[in-house]
């Protein structure tokens, strides 16, 4: 059997906007942490820190998809790298006050400054969609997407907290703007790949915000419920960790939930599929949902290793399908805003599911912190029965008009 992965790489310059895209994605996963790891340091304490980091992911949160909605009606090429620039002079801003001890108000305007950095992981699978739209090399690239996107919230964070614990506070943003730069240099050039602006149909909606669109609200809301899940595991399995006397296991934790996400989603881009994408949605959210009970069971950081590698292993491929789904939603007009919001919807889960989870962890121990995934399961369980309804009614009306 040929490899699907081979195959795609035979797409001309899907090498290059690839890397691009890899580099140009870091800063995403690199800055909040950056910032928090920074301000402790420097400020003495985490009231202020957190805070300012809350900014910067709720600002990318605001303003990502707004960035990616001027994609769609500019393309990429007039819009990235001012949006990157603007990003970084903020960033470079927040770092200028920090060090120079400047007002508390300071550092939250620059941090909201710095959140207009664009979604570069949004404008590559735009790339691969216009290269391989209606193809079964979509499904293979899509499923690519999400491993690469686990590497960069596993690689980003712990990356950025080193550098700036061990050269300097500033040096794990600092090194993330320069990421951002580089990755949109390196994107913007490559014009042959660049999806062409698409003209906006009345009928769909002239002007209208992606969001808008019921089925990207309901597909957003569910990420934002698997992000949840992500965001409480990361928090919960360091404080069990630290609980059972072993604090530097929880990297091996993390490994496993990163890592049964990356193998399931590379083993899923590898299938042909003749499965309807609603059915799909409801299997792997529904895998989803019952990989977090065993959590709340777990006797070691053994045992918890393994639950959270078998919650991974349903991660990737409902990313896939979720993105498969929105590309389907979404008039080509909004393609990028599209997936942005529902990147989006993923990255607020997260910073939600830390929050949540990091208050019930205090005051309930990890196995508090842990239902914090049953529910967001349930959840999304419950998100996923909806938007399969909804999309399995759109592609009947489909082939009825077909017909």
């Amino acid at each position: 059997m040929a490899n699907p992965y081979a195959a795609l790489f035979r797409t001309p310059g899907a090498v290059a906007f690839s890397l691009a895209g890899f580099v140009g994605r870091m800063p995403i996963s690199m800055t909040g942490i950056g910032v928090l790891t920074m301000l402790s340091q420097m400020r003495g304490g985490y009231a202020l820190a957190g805070a300012v980091a809350a900014t910067f992911t709720l600002s990318t949160a605001l303003a990502g998809p707004q960035v990616s909605r001027l994609v769609d009606r500019l393309g990429q090429g007039r819009v990235l790298l001012p949006a990157a620039g603007l990003s970084v002079a903020g960033l470079a801003a927040l770092l200028l006050c920090a060090r120079s001890g400047a007002p508390a108000w300071t550092l939250f305007v620059f941090a909201a400054l710095a959140g207009t950095l664009p979604n570069l992981a949004a404008m590559v699978r735009a790339r691969w969609t216009h290269a391989h739209r209606g193809s079964p090399h979509l499904h293979t690239a899509f499923s690519l997407e999400s491993v690469v996107d686990e590497l960069t919230f596993v690689i980003g964070p712990a990356l950025s907290v080193a550098l700036s614990t061990a050269l300097f506070p500033e040096a794990g943003p600092l090194v993330a703007g320069v990421l951002l730069i580089a990755g949109v240099l390196l994107l913007v050039p490559q014009r042959r790949t660049e999806p062409p602006v698409q003209r906006y149909d009345a009928a769909a909606g002239r002007g209208r915000s992606a969001v808008r669109i019921p089925a990207v609200r309901l597909l957003a809301l569910l990420l934002a419920a698997g992000g949840v899940i992500v965001g409480t595991v990361d928090v919960v399995s360091v404080a069990f960790a630290a609980q059972a006397g072993a604090p530097a296991s929880a990297g091996f934790v993390l490994a496993a939930y990163a890592g049964g996400s990356a193998l399931s989603g590379l083993a899923f881009g590898a299938l042909r599929l003749t499965v309807p994408l609603p059915r799909l949605l409801l299997i792997s959210v529904t895998g989803t949902a019952l990989t977090t009970v065993p959590l709340l069971f777990a006797g070691g950081v053994a045992a918890l290793a393994g639950a959270v590698f078998a919650a991974g292993l349903f991660f990737a491929p409902t990313m896939i399908v979720v993105m498969r789904l929105v590309e389907r939603a979404v008039p080509a007009s909004s393609l990028t805003e599209g997936m942005t919001w529902a990147i989006t919807g993923l990255s607020a889960g997260i910073a939600l599911g830390a929050a949540i989870a990091g208050a019930l962890v205090d005051r309930h121990g990890p196995a508090g912190g842990f239902g914090v995934a049953v529910a967001a399961g349930a959840l999304a369980l419950a998100l996923a029965v909806r938007a399969a309804r909804t999309h399995a009614g759109k592609e009947a009306e489909g082939e009825r008009a077909a017909h």
